[in-house]
This record gives C-alpha cells, structure tokens and sequence, in this order.
C-alpha cells in the first residue's frame, strides 16, 4: 500500500462508521462553500464546485444537503469564512507528510497540527519544508466498466492528458495543473461524470516501512484525519503487503 489514498482500506474500528461519515460530511460541505464564494454558485459554471459536488454524490450525501450549502454560500450568510492553508512536516521514520486545511482559525489548526505531529513522533516543518518530494497533478478516475483501455487512452491523449493506468480497478488519468480542468471536462463529455476527479500530490520517492513503523505512521495519519479542518492527507510511505496484512490481523 503506497501513500495515503488506501490508509482508510484497513482501518476497521466498530462503532466509529457514523463518526466517521458525519466527518466526511462536514469536510465535503467546506468545500462545497468555499467553491461556491470563490467562484460562481452554479456547479455548470464553476469546476471547482462541479467537482466538491462529484465529491459529494460519490460519498452519498443527500441532494438537499448539498443544494443548502451552495445557497447558504451564495447567500454569504450564516457560515465561516474558511481560508485553505498547507501544512508540511515529518512523521515517524522520516515519512514527509503534507495536509490540506480549510479553516476559519489559522492559529488554532496551526496549533492542533503541531501538537498531532510532535504526539505521535513527527514534526511540524515549514512551508515548502516536503513538498519538493512530491509532484502536483490532476487525477481523474473512472470505473473499470465504463470503457476499454484503449477507447480511454485514445480519450486521455485527444484531452491532452499526461499519462493513463488501466487495470481490474478501474482508469486513473492524470495531468498537470494547468490542464486539469479541461482534461476533466474532456473526459465528462465523453464518458460522463468521473468516479473522482481532483488535484493531487503524488510522492518522487517512497519509505518503506516495517510492522512497528508503519503502525506508527498509520496512528499519525488517522489522527490528522480525526481534525474537521483536515482536507486531505498524503504521506510518501509505502507498506509492504505482508506488513498490511499483519496490520489487518
């Protein structure tokens, strides 16, 4: 298992699926607000919020439910101003970390990240401290059904896309920055709306990690998840199969 993206896959604690849903919940609607006052209400319009709205519908939120967040938003009423904030730092066995935040206390979310790192063994760096370890990219993905390898090849390159995986899993496309969006709305146009479709942070180089390391780095990265503020976290680890399945024992 390499970088964050799989974590949640072996993570299995009872009681705590309601929890954790409520916490994707609260994390999708930020973002659905923050999309929506930085750009257009209107998800046709706006390709940020088109794609916090994807989001959603992936993660089974209610239709009425997001349309309450784009007005509450496009009303600029009754809701935090949140600001998007990077933090960078390293875990245990030297892993570099990078967290997306949207927060509407910079001091407080500055303060809960460096406690989180130092609790469990790392360090909160500066800006910029570990992201020359990792590249910037789009990603859009797709169900392995919804085309062959090639039709969705020939689509990515007509896009303008940098590379494509195909496999039982499904397509993964990825792109630059500067593209992302076009390539996106190529690829909606023609295959219809992407299973995922977001800017991503893919690690150069990966630490791999033995049973008592990677226990370790799987508690950090739960506990920067547990944080309402936490968007995203990415990590450049890798963890070996028979260590994962020692893990999930």
């Amino acid at each position: 298992m390499a970088g964050h993206s799989q974590f949640k896959n072996i993570m299995h604690r009872k009681g705590a699926q309601d929890a954790r849903r409520a916490r994707q919940f609260a994390k999708l609607i930020r973002e659905i607000t923050v999309s929506a006052r930085t750009g257009l209400p209107e998800p046709g319009s706006n390709p940020r919020l088109r794609a916090a709205v994807a989001a959603a519908r992936e993660a089974n939120m209610p239709k009425d439910t997001v349309e309450r967040a784009i007005k509450k938003a496009a009303g600029g009423t009754g809701g935090d101003d949140f600001a998007e904030v990077r933090y960078e730092g390293y875990g245990p066995a030297g892993i570099a970390v990078i967290v997306e935040a949207l927060t509407d206390n910079r001091n407080r979310t500055a303060s809960d990240m460096r406690a989180t790192f130092s609790r469990h063994g790392g360090a909160l760096g500066e800006t910029n401290s570990v992201a020359f370890l990792f590249s910037r990219l789009g990603v859009v993905r797709y169900a392995a059904n919804v085309a062959s390898e090639d039709e969705m090849l020939e689509a990515a390159i007509e896009a303008g896309a940098e590379n494509v995986e195909s496999g039982a899993e499904g397509h993964e496309v990825t792109t630059s920055v500067e593209n992302f969006f076009a390539v996106r709305d190529a690829m909606e146009a023609r295959f219809g709306p992407p299973a995922e479709a977001k800017l991503d942070w893919r690690p150069s180089t990966t630490v791999v990690l033995d049973e008592e390391r990677a226990a370790a780095v799987l508690k950090l990265l739960d506990a920067l998840e547990e944080f309402d503020d936490v968007q995203n976290v990415y990590a450049n680890y890798d963890i070996p199969e028979t260590v994962l399945q020692k893990l999930s024992a």
